[in-house]
């Protein structure tokens, strides 16, 4: 019988929506079950800077968690450290400050509010005051993915047809269309988030678990066992079944 591994879509600063699904989790496989993070800790949610002091405890702690980068958490870090307000990934007209994006909440969450008069340089001195260099540090040494058996952990997914090895950050924090698009089986089940959906999808070849916490819908918790997929909510497992495509 395989042993459980729990997975947790984008968080996006959702503090109380990442306590409940921690509660949910050690509630059907006890303290020390093997946690999966799909990315995208930070942004748009009220709380960035709490959930990464909760996650950094965990690890510090040894709870046996892994997490992975997402493009939201990149965005952050590349921010504060080097003052890159937009990244290429981005339509010329959004950078990380706008409000579709939700940089400014994640500021907030570390006491740095932000005007309408105020100069890019001017956010980015008080950032820099004001996030923890442990912060960064984590977000910074965090893997684009993680593959355990019969799955594949990743935040926006993988570009079909290229070796994992040879796969680029930017497709595994960023891609979407032409992974979405893919109906073709992998050598593993892909667990992701990235692309945000109504509620958690099982497409076959991979499970989307961005339900949108970070526009307010429930944070998607799941557990697999080998390929096999439930979703964990407060009245227990309930299956998630393959759509047909």
């Amino acid at each position: 019988m395989s042993i459980p591994i729990y997975a947790v879509g984008d968080i996006h600063g959702q503090m109380g929506m990442l306590q409940n699904a921690l509660s949910r989790i050690e509630a059907d496989g006890g303290p020390d079950a093997r946690v999966v993070f799909l990315g995208d800790y930070v942004d748009r949610g009220p709380n960035s800077r709490e959930v990464l002091d909760l996650l950094i405890e965990g690890r510090k702690a040894g709870r046996n968690w892994v997490m992975v980068k997402g493009n939201h958490d990149r965005m952050m870090v590349r921010f504060v450290q080097d003052c890159e307000i937009a990244d290429k990934q981005l339509p010329i007209t959004l950078n990380w400050l706008n409000p579709r994006l939700g940089g400014q909440e994640t500021l907030a969450s570390y006491g740095v509010e932000v005007t309408d008069n105020d100069r890019i340089f001017q956010v980015h001195e008080r950032a820099c005051a004001a996030v923890p260099p442990e912060h960064l540090d984590f977000i910074n040494a965090l893997p684009t993915y993680h593959q355990e058996g019969e799955l594949l952990f990743v935040h926006a997914g993988i570009r079909p047809g290229i070796p994992l090895a040879q796969q680029s950050e930017d497709d595994l924090v960023w891609i979407r269309q032409e992974f979405l698009i893919e109906s073709s089986p992998y050598p593993w089940l892909i667990v992701h988030g990235h692309t945000p959906v109504d509620t958690a999808e099982h497409c076959g070849n991979r499970v989307n678990l961005d339900a949108g916490a970070g526009y307010g819908r429930p944070l998607a918790t799941a557990v697999f066992e080998g390929r096999q997929c439930w979703l964990l909510t407060d009245a227990g497992r309930v299956p998630l079944e393959p759509n047909p495509r």
